[in-house]
């Protein structure tokens, strides 16, 4: 198993945002130097306590200050951008990292985002489609171009000057084009298999149970046979929230005191979930009212907490149940203690991620 990071930072509202922006920075620089094998980072636009509004500017923020980990959008939401806009962002920033860019796409999950870009109502699936299939085609056709869609048209042929460059969309430094990467947040999401069949790899949310992370694994299966590829699980991660301590009563503490950074995240999502009719995610039965599905349950359920040697236990547990994958995310929160919070990701890479593949490769030996 590989250790990856992934963040959809949910900062206090009342935080200075140039302090966040920095200690999000400072999370990727010491996931790198820790031996992170790649960083993710989401984005929204109106959202003030998940307050990255461009995953692809933040990454171009640490080009140089990340010297050996990928970088991934986690995620670029299509429906909200034009499509050669995203191309052309996106190339740039492939080069910009000398192709150590992994492309993270999704229909967008904030519903204020989709009403700030007026597509609320509108069907952000095909939006989606549409977008990064003209993305596709712009890195694989010559221009000037002839794109015509539901949602966007795209042409340069009025005003192309071949001669001095104008009317071309660049294309990236990895060719085709950088990995592509969906995050899931369903229960047995049929776009881990649509998107597997396309080639790409699945991210399983961190917010999701642990029963509906293994059934992605299916899924992801399943679309590799659709697209005619052998399904390599060492490309499906999996995101989780983890706090690691040298003392147990200090982990317990910060991972669950009520201002916990990561209560916080929680909170916060399951107030958004709920409001947008999908607190099935939090569900380990869809049968369960709504109302049973409290912060306190979503807590226990979804942090693992603890030193080293037990947070690597209750990993090994996880792995059982969802199958193995190649890579965990260690999901970003909010530095409400940096010392602690920078302790936790040392701990994780040093201590807890050698616990785990030492633990598998005595399980593979005695087999």
């Amino acid at each position: 198993m590989q250790l990856g990071f992934f963040t959809m930072p949910i900062h206090p509202l009342d935080k200075d945002w140039r302090q966040s922006l920095r200690e999000d920075r400072e999370a990727f620089m010491l996931a790198d130097a820790l031996g992170f094998a790649e960083g993710y980072v989401g984005e929204h636009v109106t959202d003030a306590a998940e307050n990255i509004t461009s995953s692809a500017m933040f990454i171009a923020s640490l080009a140089r200050d990340v010297k050996r980990m990928r970088l991934g959008t986690g995620t670029v939401n299509l429906p909200n951008i034009h499509p050669a806009h995203v191309a052309a962002q996106i190339a740039m920033l492939d080069h910009l990292l000398d192709g150590r860019l992994n492309f993270g796409i999704s229909p967008g999950g904030l519903l204020s985002d989709s009403e700030a870009f007026g597509n609320l109502d509108a069907d952000r699936n095909a939006m989606f489609l549409e977008a990064i299939d003209m993305i596709l085609a712009l890195w694989s056709q010559e221009p000037p171009y002839d794109l015509a869609g539901r949602f966007w048209s795209l042409t340069t042929e009025r005003t192309m000057m071949p001669d001095i460059g104008q009317g071309i969309v660049a294309k990236p430094l990895q060719k085709p084009y950088p990995p592509i990467v969906v995050t899931a947040v369903a229960p047995f999401s049929k776009g881990v298999t649509a998107a597997a069949a396309r080639g790409w790899e699945p991210i399983s949310a961190n917010f999701l149970m642990p029963k509906w992370v293994a059934s992605h694994r299916g899924r992801y299966i399943e679309g590799c046979e659709q697209g005619g590829r052998a399904a390599d699980l060492a490309n499906w991660r999996v995101a989780k929230s983890v706090f690691v301590a040298d003392d147990p009563a200090v982990a317990r503490d910060y991972a669950t005191r009520p201002d916990s950074p990561y209560v916080y995240y929680y909170r916060q999502l399951l107030t958004k979930m709920k409001a947008g009719g999908r607190a099935n995610l939090f569900k380990e039965d869809q049968d369960m009212p709504d109302d049973a599905v409290t912060l306190d349950h979503v807590v226990d359920r979804l942090v693992i907490f603890g030193t080293p040697d037990k947070v690597a236990e209750e990993l090994l547990a996880f792995r059982e149940l969802t199958g193995r994958f190649g890579t965990l995310l260690y999901a970003g929160h909010d530095w409400a203690d940096p010392a602690l919070a920078r302790r936790s990701m040392e701990l994780m890479a040093e201590k807890v991620l050698p616990m785990v593949n030492d633990a598998e490769k005595g399980r593979e030996a005695a087999q």
